[in-house]
């Protein structure tokens, strides 16, 4: 017996010895020392053992066991530092290369143009709110004035979701959820996205933003409204900025009317930009119309408004001389970067 277990000794540690794998070496210890293995088939053999020779025996099972235990762990250490080793030499970092350079991303021209329109107007006392996007056609139109028959509900300018739910065609409807707060006075500007069934070219755009301003206040006049946006103008575009205000009609203000200012690039002389006649559409405006007020329950004989509307990229396309809105929205870094 004892010379049968230091064979399977000498056998397993061989085995072991050639092992390249610690695969390898896991089976030699299953056949060996597993369940069914050889030094376990020995013990279970214990009870064919005279009684006197069974301690004796024992003895020799356990000093074998121990040996290739004690060498498979050897062995198993060995290969963890070989292969620990190789992996350390494979994935040595040179420490004198060059760190790679993070690239810094650009504000977006939309971005700068609307934190300068923000900066003017939060200047003059206003506040910056903001509206859902999703929003009910109530707020979106009826609120403000615009009748259930009137052009812009047509289907082909906004995008409904349902009878009752569109996606807001201008940020007018902000005001709206504004006054029904009934904190007067106000002074807001509600920048944000837009929707509208436009096709794509380079000057329209699906979705786009807009930026509405509302005073609403005792005594307001349309005095307020040009001196108010004048000084915007000359903010934005510089203190030689001359502006001038055009009838128009907006179902939510009256009177209504659109402002030009001389154009930034000639002084107003003529040039390409303003197609030869010296001044730029920039936006539309008017005195709030009383029905809008009434339908928020504020006294028309105490408060007036005025409200005004202008298109960001229209800003930024003018201040940037950028001649194609779609240049806005397809994040080329050669574009970006100049900004």
């Amino acid at each position: 017996m004892k010379e049968k277990l230091q064979k399977i000794r000498e056998e397993a540690i061989r085995q072991m010895q050639e092992a390249t794998t610690l695969d390898k070496l896991n089976d030699i210890r299953v056949a060996y020392l597993g369940k069914k293995g050889e030094l376990t088939s020995v013990l279970k053999g214990m009870k064919d053992v005279p009684a006197e020779e069974r301690p004796m025996v024992g003895q020799f099972v356990n000093e074998a066991r121990t040996a290739i235990e004690e060498k498979l762990d050897e062995i198993k250490k060995d290969m963890e530092k070989k292969a620990l080793d190789l992996r350390l030499k494979s994935e040595t970092i040179d420490v004198t290369l060059p760190a790679k350079k993070s690239n810094l991303g650009h504000r977006h021209p939309n971005t700068i143009a609307l934190e300068e329109v923000e900066r003017i107007f939060v200047g003059m006392g206003y506040e910056v709110v903001e509206g859902p996007e999703v929003e009910y056609d109530y707020y979106n139109f009826e609120a403000l004035n615009i009748p259930a028959n009137h052009p812009a509900k047509d289907e082909q300018d906004t995008f409904y979701i349902n009878d009752k739910i569109v996606l807001r065609t201008q940020t007018s409807s902000v005001q709206v959820h504004e006054m029904e707060k009934g904190k007067l006075p106000i002074r807001m500007l509600a920048p944000g996205r837009v929707f509208r069934a436009d096709e794509v070219d380079a000057t329209h755009s699906p979705s786009f933003h807009q930026i509405e301003g509302l005073v609403i206040d005792k005594n307001i006049t349309f005095a307020d409204l040009k001196g108010t946006l004048e000084v915007f103008a000359q903010e934005l575009f510089g203190k030689e900025t001359k502006v001038k205000f055009r009838p128009h009609h907006f179902p939510f203000t009256e009177p209504s009317a659109e402002m030009d200012v001389t154009c930034f690039k000639c002084g107003g002389k003529g040039c390409r930009m303003c197609k030869g006649s010296g001044w730029i559409e920039i936006l539309g405006c008017g005195m709030v119309h009383p029905r809008v007020l009434e339908m928020r329950g504020i006294d028309t004989n105490e408060y007036q408004g005025f409200a005004f509307g202008v298109g960001l990229e229209r800003i930024a396309l003018l201040k940037y001389e950028i001649d194609d809105m779609r240049l806005m929205y397809e994040n080329d870094e050669r574009f970006l970067k100049q900004f």
